[in-house]
């Protein structure tokens, strides 16, 4: 039998031919051939990645912090009072870590609060596109949804291709995220778990209307990550894929006395030269410590990214 890795059809190019890219055909193939005794029948393929620092950069910051940074200065044309802030004042001075303190990325939602509160669905949907237009990262110039990890796309489709279910599981919010998806990844909007908060709905003379607040938050991220699975996809995934603490529970709930066979994913920032390296100490979030040591343990497979993968980016 041709090994699948270097074969004319190689479904994962961007992969260094090694144990890891083994690993995960091997996984694929055992769960989908129909002989098998792993054999996963279709409505249990269920396959949940973290998104910021797994499927797209999170450094110098996530995206949608620079998104909401940009808000906030366009705000401050109309609304020069909101300079006085102090949240205000931190995030125009770039200081992350005091923007992302709290259990709720309290200075954050601040920011958020004082952008975002009281918009439409519509609006938040058109502000997001026009970033998105017009906003690049600092360090690769290009936009930030170009920004994709070429080797995890390729995972993506691999697994569509054989019947799994890709859902979105990532702490930034719902409302950014499936603006942009399903271009992006080929992930529809309603597979998509985010953090949220309440929305409010209206009949006004031109129509139905959704508007955004920042009450009853949740934040869908570390022992949320599970809970919102629950709540959002109602099946157990069998497949996990993230990059830090925060999607620790995730991995966890994903494989542990899983009655089903499942793989768990951890993508490790090795790379400073075509991205950067990060673990134990991040400029932004990220962090990886705990799900880190018990990953060999769980049998998780630790993406080396400086090894495994022959190009980080999609090309231009």
């Amino acid at each position: 039998m041709p090994d699948p890795s270097t074969s004319a059809a190689d479904p994962l190019p961007s992969w260094n031919d090694g144990p890891a890219k083994q690993e995960i055909l091997a996984f694929i193939a055992r769960v989908t051939h129909e002989g098998s005794p792993d054999f996963l029948p279709l409505a249990e393929r269920i396959a949940v990645y973290d998104n910021d620092g797994t499927l797209w950069p999170e450094n110098p910051m996530p995206f949608q912090a620079a998104f909401a940074i940009d808000e906030l200065k366009r705000h401050i044309h109309t609304e020069p009072h909101l300079a006085s802030e102090p949240m205000v004042q931190a995030a125009l001075a770039g200081d992350l870590g005091k923007l992302l303190q709290g259990e709720h990325f309290d200075g954050l939602m601040q920011v958020l609060a004082l952008t975002h509160a009281g918009m439409t669905i519509d609006a938040f949907r058109d502000a997001v596109e026009t970033w998105l237009a017009s906003a690049k990262h600092p360090r690769y110039a290009r936009p930030y949804h170009q920004l994709t990890y070429q080797p995890m796309q390729e995972l993506l489709r691999h697994l569509q291709a054989n019947g799994f279910k890709n859902f979105i599981v990532s702490g930034g919010g719902a409302d950014f995220m499936r603006v942009w998806v399903e271009r992006v990844y080929g992930i529809p909007p309603e597979q998509v778990v985010g953090s949220t908060a309440r929305t409010t709905f209206e009949l006004r003379d031109s129509g139905p209307v959704l508007t955004k607040t920042v009450d009853h938050l949740f934040v869908n991220d570390n022992e949320g990550k599970p809970v919102g699975i629950h709540q959002f996809i109602g099946r157990r995934p069998t497949v996990c894929c993230g990059n830090s603490d925060g999607d620790h529970a995730m991995l966890q709930y994903t494989t542990i006395n899983n009655p089903r066979p499942s793989f768990g994913l951890i993508v490790h920032h090795t790379d400073s030269e075509r991205e950067y390296a990060y673990d134990a100490k991040t400029k932004s979030t990220g962090k990886l410590v705990e799900a880190l040591k018990e990953a060999p343990r769980r049998g998780w497979l630790i993406v080396d990214m400086k090894q495994d993968w022959k190009v980080v980016f999609q090309p231009e």
